[in-house]
Formats: structure tokens, C-alpha cells, sequence
């Protein structure tokens, strides 16, 4: 997804939200996941994976559609939802930990880039080479000052790259389901049942499937730019659907043509592996240029929605002013060099990764589950105390019952993914947590109330433990 700030109000039509919401999904998880999902789970675990999930994210974006319309004021973004309902400091950590999930996510696009290349140039390796790092450096900057000269064809590059992303995705559907062989299929679905045991491939699967899934909020980020406010939730839906339809075909449609074992060996992209071995060496040309595209498109697109986050969350006196000034081109320069320099040190890390994509999968997942969860959380409270449905009591039962499913989503979600990554996300909390002691100094405001102290704490013990765990780790390697 790619927009230029900021728009007019009123400007985007119902295609125009559909195209961010599906714009912001594909990016590039799904060029990984026949390999991603192989690792963890066969074809019936996968399916499992897909269905829970495509169930939980349905239910997150008929919240996002019922909040949009119940509460049509919070248009900053999916943050200001926990804002509302929890207070300001769980405000920030929602707003804070989005944009970090953001940044990170950022950064996984310059991990596949640099292992894209690597298919074609050894020197790039899997993406965490010196060469790698310092071309990927490069890229960095120089999207960063195009971006500060403003983006005036951002619109017009969104709708490119949609179709640049989508095209070599249905030409390998198409190729697989003409090449699909029931046999090879059904000889993994029996290896995959042989091995781990169905929830333990649920559960291995779950932050791919999240990740896979990130910018479904695409739509509500920008939702003050809408012609009309139930755009937005019909958008997400649209949306939803048609990218679950792809993510579930290209996770099971390579089961039938190559082994579970070999999917797992397969070097990413793993979709133009794939393609490869079907068809030849230019499969895995089209799809990696395809990618190319996609990430590129993608990365303006994360760029501007990190940006677009902190310029909001300042002008709400949830980040320090600073991130509220534009430059003369009407660009927010100083979240800019924030997000940058972030997502810089995120790449830079990678060197030490041996696997940097799946390192910077999880986190970017992690970093993610607080702002879901408390969106979910926030709608749950609302319908079950009746705000806003005085004069209107009509569909609040099925309203309940969407946000008790988001809600116990978002919490599957955090108990699969494992307590130390829990933990390694605290730290960035409680790092993070500067900024909101900034903007409140600044407002003059008070830091904590005895609630939001209760919460800090939490956090910093649970930052704590995660410092144990990753001394032990550094101790240990």
C-alpha cells in the first residue's frame, strides 16, 4: 500500500481501499510460505493453520468494520482503540508496539530483496552477508530521501505494484493446478500425520499465518481519508477474502507437486523455487521479479504507514510533538528518521542471524499481537457494556460473539508464540517507553495512574526476565 501524505479527506473510493488493504497484505510472506509452512506442518496441519486463521482474522476485521461504524471518531488508526478504552499508557504501548511491528516488518523486505538476489548472485548469500547488508544500507537511504521530496504518484505506484504482485501469483496458481498430482499429495498428507502431532503444527504455524495476514488494518489506518466510513470495514472484508484465497493456494497447491521434505529444503523464495522445478529456470525468474516488485511496492508502502503512525500518535499527544512536524514537501521528516534508523539497526542485526527472515518474521509477529489484542479486546467491552447501541440494539449478540472470537484470537495467538518471545518484546516496551515520558513532560502531564503503574511494572519484569533468557543465550553461543 502506498499513499501521499497527507490527502485530502474524502478522497479514497471503495476500489481504492480495497486495493490498500490487499496492497498491504501482499507483500512478501507469501512468496515464502511453501517452504515457511512446510518446516512446521503437511498439508492437514496446514489447512488446520489457514482455517483457524482466515476464521480469527475475519473476526479482527468485522471488529475493524463495527468500530469504524460504532465509534466513527477514533480515525487515527487501530491504536487509538486501546487508547479509548485502556488509558494512555496502553495507548502508547498499542500505537508504539505498531509501529515497531511496522518497522520490523520493514525490514524483513530488505532481508527477502537481498535473499532474492542471492538466488542469482552468490554474493548476497541468504540475505545476511556484508554485501547484502550493504546494498540492502543503500536501498534504506535512498527510499528515505525520495520519500522526504514527497510522493506524488504514490497512489499511482500502489495500483503498479498490486498488479505487478498478483499477476506471477495467479500464473503460479495456474501452473500448479495444472501440474497438481493427487498421489504426491496424498503421500504428504500421510507423512505429515506421521510426524509432529497436529496441534504442535498449529501452534508452529501460527506467527507465519499472523504475519502473512499483517495490514488488514490498511484500510483503518487511513480511514479518515474515506469517501465513507463503512468503506472502510467493507473494504477489509473484500479484502480478507480474496487474500486468504491466495495464501491458502499457494501454501497447499505445492504439496501435490513436490515432497514435504523438499519444500522444507527449498531455498527462499520458496515460491520461485518451486516454480523452478516445474517449469524451468525462467519460473524462478518471473516470480522473483514479481517479488521484487511486491517488496519494493510494499516497502514505500510500510514506509508511509510507520510515518503516517507517529504523525498521528503525535498530533493525539501519544508521541512527542517533534513526530508531528512536516517538512516543506508536507512530509513528516522527523518520524522519517526515526523509522529509518530503526529499521537500519533491524538490518544490521540480521548479520549475526542464521536465519535472518524467520528472526525477523517472529518479532515483526510478536510486536504485533498487543495491538490486535487490545482492538479486540476494546470492541468486547464496548458491546458488552451497549455503548452505542442505546437507540440501535439490533445485531449486538452477533457483535459479541465476533469480538469474543477476535479476542480469543489474539490470545491463541500470544500462547503460541511462546513465552521468551513475550518477553524480548517487553524489552522494547520498556525501552520504548521514553518516548510516552517525553510526550507526557511535554504536556505537562501526569506520567502514570496508580493502573498504569501496575502495567509498567508488569512490563518491566517481564522485560527483565527477557534481558535473563538473552544473557544466557549471548552466554551460551
Amino acid at each position: 500500500m502506498a499513499v501521499q501524505m497527507p490527502v485530502a479527506p474524502g478522497k479514497f473510493s471503495m476500489p481504492m481501499l480495497c486495493a490498500i488493504v490487499v496492497g498491504s497484505m501482499i507483500g512478501g510472506g507469501i512468496f515464502t510460505l511453501p517452504h515457511s509452512i512446510a518446516r512446521t506442518a503437511g498439508p492437514v496441519g496446514a489447512l488446520i493453520a489457514w482455517t483457524i486463521a482466515g476464521a480469527g482474522m475475519f473476526a479482527i476485521a468485522r471488529v475493524l468494520q463495527l468500530l469504524a461504524r460504532r465509534k466513527p471518531k477514533l480515525d487515527a488508526g487501530i491504536y487509538t482503540y486501546a487508547r479509548a478504552g485502556f488509558g494512555a499508557y496502553v495507548g502508547f504501548l498499542s500505537v508504539f508496539g505498531y509501529w515497531l511491528a511496522s518497522c520490523m516488518g520493514s525490514a524483513t523486505y530488505w532481508v527477502l530483496i537481498k535473499a532474492t538476489l542471492g538466488g542469482f548472485f552468490p554474493i548476497f548469500g541468504d540475505g545476511s552477508t556484508v554485501a547484502a547488508i550493504a546494498v540492502a544500507s543503500v536501498g534504506i537511504w535512498a527510499f528515505h530521501f525520495v520519500i522526504l521530496r514527497g510522493v506524488p504518484r504514490a497512489a499511482l505506484i500502489n495500483k503498479i505494484t498490486t498488479v505487478a504482485k498478483v499477476v506471477p501469483i495467479i500464473i503460479f496458481i495456474f501452473v500448479l493446478v495444472v501440474v497438481f498430482d493427487f498421489q504426491t499429495f496424498w503421500a504428504n498428507v500421510v507423512t505429515g500425520m506421521e510426524g509432529p502431532s497436529l496441534p504442535a503444527q498449529v501452534r508452529g504455524t501460527m506467527l507465519i499465518t499472523l504475519y502473512a495476514f499483517l495490514g488488514i488494518e490498511g484500510a483503518s489506518v487511513y480511514s479518515r481519508y474515506a469517501k465513507r466510513r463503512s468503506y472502510v470495514g467493507r473494504a477489509t472484508v473484500l479484502g480478507l477474502a480474496a487474500v486468504t484465497s491466495l495464501l491458502v493456494l499457494v501454501t497447499l497447491l505445492p504439496y501435490g507437486v513436490v515432497s514435504q521434505a523438499e519444500l522444507a529444503r527449498l531455498r527462499q523464495p520458496s515460491m520461485a523455487s518451486v516454480l523452478e522445478l516445474v517449469v524451468g529456470p525462467w519460473g524462478s525468474l518471473l516470480i522473483s521479479v514479481g517479488l521484487l516488485i511486491s517488496v519494493l511496492g510494499a516497502y514505500l508502502a510500510w514506509s508511509l504507514i510507520c510515518v503516517e503512525v507517529l504523525f498521528s500518535a503525535a498530533h493525539s499527544g501519544d508521541m512527542p510533538k517533534i513526530f508531528a512536524t512536516e517538512n516543506r514537501n508536507q512530509v513528516p521528516a522527523a518520524g522519517l528518521w526515526l523509522t529509518n534508523a530503526v529499521v537500519q539497526v533491524m538490518v544490521l542485526t540480521t548479520y549475526w542471524s542464521d536465519d535472518p527472515y524467520k528472526q525477523m518474521l517472529i518479532f515483526t509477529s510478536q510486536m504485533s499481537l498487543a495491538p490486535y489484542l487490545l482492538v479486540a479486546a476494546y470492541c468486547l467491552l464496548i458491546v458488552w457494556r451497549g455503548e452505542t447501541y442505546g437507540l440501535n440494539p439490533y445485531g449486538r449478540q452477533r457483535d459479541l460473539g465476533f469480538a469474543f472470537a477476535a479476542t480469543g484470537y489474539g490470545l491463541f495467538l500470544v500462547l503460541a508464540g511462546g513465552l521468551r518471545p513475550l518477553l524480548y518484546s517487553a524489552i522494547l516496551y520498556v525501552a520504548g517507553t521514553l518516548l510516552y515520558l517525553w510526550a507526557r513532560r511535554e504536556q505537562r502531564l501526569r506520567v502514570f495512574t496508580p493502573r498504569e503503574w501496575i502495567v509498567f511494572g508488569i512490563t518491566c519484569l517481564g522485560a527483565a526476565a527477557g534481558v535473563y533468557f538473552l544473557a544466557g543465550n549471548v552466554m551460551s553461543a
